[in-house]
């Protein structure tokens, strides 16, 4: 079976600290549960988690969906958010992880990454030229959700054209968001080999498309 290989960029730099990251970690939780009721996603999802502050840290390496684990997801008091550098291990993940078609063998399905964050990158002139590296790499879709009153819309359009706004990052808005992520990489699923691009559903009215 070809793997549709889904990767996270989440944000846990100091200001993520209470509330965010314990609302983050239950609505991860709620959108792997959800994913895990679809058929075709637990024959061939597999799913990344990587995390961003002053450090980068892959918390979960690239697992299929039926063996997943979701560990608790954890920020320091304060800190950074290397946003350039979190996109520049992606790059490293995407070209060791992504299996590509050979003559003998139908490689994965384009990936898919989505980008979280509350506020705007410590390291912009590593994240700009990281930009350009993510957009070769030729994923299914890139969504940028900046979440927060501090989070700056307009640097994470400079890295896709799919971005959403929260106007917090508490609870029930965070598990709307994770909810539409999770009917987000469906629609890829069903999609992938179609040879469409990904077209977003609707999102919730917590949410706000920017154009």
């Amino acid at each position: 079976m070809r793997r549709l290989p889904v990767y996270f960029l989440l944000d846990t730099s100091g200001s993520m600290r209470g509330e965010p990251i314990e609302a983050l970690n239950n609505a991860l939780s709620g959108m792997v549960n959800t994913l895990r009721t679809d058929a075709q996603a637990l024959d061939s999802l597999w799913l990344s988690i990587i995390t961003y502050d002053r450090e980068v840290k892959e918390v979960t390496p690239l697992t299929e969906l039926v063996n997943f684990q979701l560990p608790e997801i954890v920020c320091p008091q304060s800190g950074p958010t290397n946003t350039g550098a979190g996109l520049e291990f992606v790059i490293q993940k995407v070209k060791s992880d992504v299996i590509k078609s050979s003559p003998t063998q139908k490689g994965d399905w384009k990936p898919l990454l989505f980008v979280f964050t509350d506020g705007k990158p410590s390291d912009m002139p590593l994240y700009r030229e990281k930009i350009k590296e993510i957009k070769n790499l030729n994923f299914g879709a890139v969504v940028g959700c900046a979440a927060g009153p501090k989070a700056d819309d307009v640097i994470l359009k400079e890295l896709t054209e799919n971005v959403v706004h929260l106007d917090s990052a508490d609870s029930s808005t965070l598990k709307q968001f994770f909810k539409w992520v999770s009917e987000t990489i469906e629609q890829g699923n069903k999609s992938q080999g179609t040879g469409e691009s990904i077209s977003l559903p609707p999102p919730p009215s917590e949410i706000t498309v920017v154009i």
